[in-house]
């Protein structure tokens, strides 16, 4: 039996969603490109036993492909929902789309060829096909921000579904930042001179223990932690809305949009402070399954803001209460049959 909701509740910004036909068609085009490459990848993993940089060598586009189905189908869902005719959305999506592309054919080349395509100056010829990724990955974060400002300028009717879009592509610009923290030379590398110049440890080489399925350093510091962690912000904290408007018809609090809202506010303000300590303890050459006693300290604080945070933002504030049962409204009908249902 459906719930009953206070005719106060604002329905949030899925109910009312853009059909998937609408989202940006080549955004949307490259994620299915990327889908099939996940699954030649997985293949890859299987039948080629060839090994780089110590992680098999199908690894990174399989990971680079998932991660791109993830991020650009959010952007592509999250671009449906500007007002029609805004042309610098469409063709910042269509820069993201089409830079992503050319990042994962180097990249899928280079495994072809069985080369590194990351930091790789052994030749000429590899050197520029870095260098042309570098140039790709500066346009899609440009593009991306492009998206971000027009984001935090469209009026959306639902408050937290509009910031949790706003919050979650801004933390995404800042994981993809740390990519270029990526690109410095490692000790001992130099410019001009080393094969390989960055790295994506910290502390140690590249290639060393690590951890099964992400292949995350298990000895030092690896920026690929705050990079991923800061770059799914974009799907993290939509579906937390997601989930709060699922759990509005047993939770009589989560119907009040404010609630909401804070609850969306405060989730990111506790991601963005777990994305900053990961990145801090990345940066000190401290392994994520290892962390020190300051690191333990922070996170400690940030769970007690968060916890301390959820019970206010579900104290503060409760539901408009309606008439009571059985009364009757001003235009005559029973108040406690006026009330909307939830689909």
């Amino acid at each position: 039996m459906p719930a009953l909701l206070p005719s106060s509740w604002t329905a949030p910004l899925w109910s009312a969603s853009a059909p998937w036909r609408s989202w940006h068609r080549p955004l949307v085009l490259f994620s299915a490109a990327m889908a099939v490459t996940a699954v030649v990848s997985a293949v890859g993993l299987v039948v080629d036993d060839r090994v780089l940089v110590g992680a098999p060598i199908w690894a990174k586009p399989f990971k680079f492909a998932v991660s791109f189905v993830a991020y650009c189908l959010s952007l592509a869902w999250m671009l449906s929902f500007l007002p029609r005719g805004r042309r610098a959305g469409r063709w910042a999506g269509t820069v993201v789309a089409l830079a992503s592309l050319v990042e994962m054919v180097i990249i899928v080349g280079q495994v072809i060829r069985g080369k590194r395509s990351h930091f790789n100056q052994a030749t000429p010829f590899d050197e520029a096909l870095f260098t042309a990724m570098g140039v790709t990955v500066a346009v899609l974060w440009l593009g991306t921000l492009v998206v971000a400002v027009l984001l935090l300028r469209a009026r959306i009717a639902d408050r937290a579904s509009a910031w949790a879009m706003r919050c979650g592509v801004v933390l995404a610009l800042a994981g993809a930042a740390v990519g270029f923290l990526m690109t410095r030379p490692a000790p001992g590398q130099r410019r001009g001179v080393s094969e390989v110049v960055g790295a994506h440890s910290v502390g140690v080489p590249d290639g060393g223990p690590a951890m099964p399925l992400t292949g995350w350093s298990t000895t030092g510091g690896d920026l690929r932690i705050p990079h991923f962690v800061g770059m799914h912000a974009l799907q993290l904290l939509p579906l937390l809305v997601m989930v709060l408007a699922a759990l509005a018809p047993r939770f009589a609090r989560l119907t009040d949009d404010r609630v909401r809202l804070r609850l969306v506010l405060l989730a990111s303000g506790v991601y963005a402070a777990a994305f900053a300590l990961i990145l801090w303890q990345a940066l000190r050459g401290e392994p994520l399954v290892r962390p020190s006693g300051v690191t333990l300290g922070a996170a400690g604080l940030i769970l007690v803001a968060a916890v301390a945070g959820t019970y206010g933002a579900l104290r503060a504030s409760a539901p408009h209460p309606g008439p009571a049962p059985g009364t009757r409204a001003p235009d005559g009908a029973d108040a406690g049959t006026s009330k909307e249902l939830a689909a």
